[in-house]
């Protein structure tokens, strides 16, 4: 279920490939066009709809594209008799399931907890029953009081945590600044081929899934050129449009590795009809990050999976065409990057494309 926002077919794509990552077999899609009730966010009669469609067809989960306040997942849970997530749970469950590094999970749990925090308030009656009585008597605490103070204590712990594995991530990157290896990272929209690029490029064995948030940890190899010349390159997790705020935070050690690096490889997938959109969705996140100015190289992907008419512009724009699938284009990018890094200390001036 998609409440307008932006494009629906774009977004209700998006949901449907969440879907596939996570394993969910989509039996069909609905799109709330007219002002909607508040309280179940989709009128009266499409949420009938939904729930005769539901009974003919075994449906037992509902996916709403958007973040649902817990009133709202409850109303319609009892109404519809199914269990109901929004776009947030399903996102955290694909991170549960691929986060693989002690980083990555910490990160994850994180993520989680600050999600069922905001909840708390909203969970059952029985949350609200004092644990007082014979034997237990004291400040009156109740047990949603208990639940949030030890959510906090957990959170705090995990950030301690998270926070000194971030110093422990500063010290290797001080290390490879004093060694003065220069850094590449490659960034893009989630399943634009990334993982699959850094193992062509380096003949690695990174995941590399056709399906959503496939990585969820920094990656790094190294490449090593003719002269004595070598690079560090990295790949990270792939952003996506209105990845709610907890989330972008959940990553934040991914994406704080980009502040070091000394050219990002913006990786797009043209063979998606949306390549435009999702370009535009990469570009803001990296301006959020104040990472505008670290020069950028825009590499179309999977240029095997489209037709020559659109080919032949690109190439007249002298646009870096590569296939990571199929290992095409790649000595030229590998000598762009090459002669692209090794400009810069020379000390010529990079503008960020």
């Amino acid at each position: 279920v998609r409440k307008m926002k932006r494009t629906p077919e774009h977004s209700m794509d998006e949901l449907k490939e969440l879907c596939k990552t996570a394993g969910i077999h989509v039996v069909d899609t609905y799109v709330q066009k007219k002002p909607a009730d508040p309280s179940t966010v989709v009128c009266k009669g499409k949420l009938q709809e939904i729930i005769l469609k539901s009974v003919h067809k075994d449906i037992e989960l509902l996916i709403f594209d958007l973040e649902l306040a817990p009133s709202q997942a409850k109303k319609i849970s009892d109404i519809s008799d199914l269990k109901i997530i929004d776009r947030t749970q399903l996102i955290l469950d694909i991170f549960s399931k691929n986060a693989k590094s002690r980083d990555g999970k910490l990160q994850v749990e994180l993520a989680q907890l600050k999600y069922l925090k905001n909840r708390l308030s909203e969970l059952d009656d029985n949350m609200s029953r004092l644990t007082g009585g014979i034997g237990g008597r004291g400040p009156g605490e109740t047990k949603l009081e208990i639940g949030n103070r030890r959510v906090e204590e957990k959170i705090t712990r995990l950030e301690n945590e998270l926070l000194s594995l971030k110093k422990r991530r500063e010290l290797n990157r001080k290390a490879r600044t004093r060694n003065e290896v220069p850094i590449v990272a490659i960034v893009g929209y989630t399943n634009a081929g990334k993982s699959t690029l850094l193992n062509a490029l380096t003949n690695s064995t990174v995941t590399a899934e056709d399906k959503l948030f496939a990585t969820l940890d920094p990656t790094t190899r190294r490449i090593r050129f003719p002269k004595e010349r070598e690079i560090i390159i990295s790949d990270t997790v792939g952003f996506i449009h209105d990845l709610p705020p907890d989330l972008s935070q959940a990553f934040k050690a991914t994406l704080e590795e980009l502040g070091d690096a000394d050219l990002l490889l913006h990786v797009v997938d043209i063979s998606n009809p949306n390549y435009t959109e999702q370009m535009e969705a990469v570009d803001g996140i990296l301006n959020s990050l104040n990472l505008h100015e670290i020069p950028r190289l825009v590499i179309y992907n999977k240029v095997d999976q489209i037709e020559e008419e659109m080919i032949l512009p690109l190439k007249e724009n002298g646009e870096i065409l590569v296939s990571a699938g199929k290992k095409q284009g790649l000595e030229e990018l590998l000598e762009i990057i090459e002669n692209k890094i090794w400009e810069e200390k020379k000390g010529e001036t990079l503008n960020p494309i």
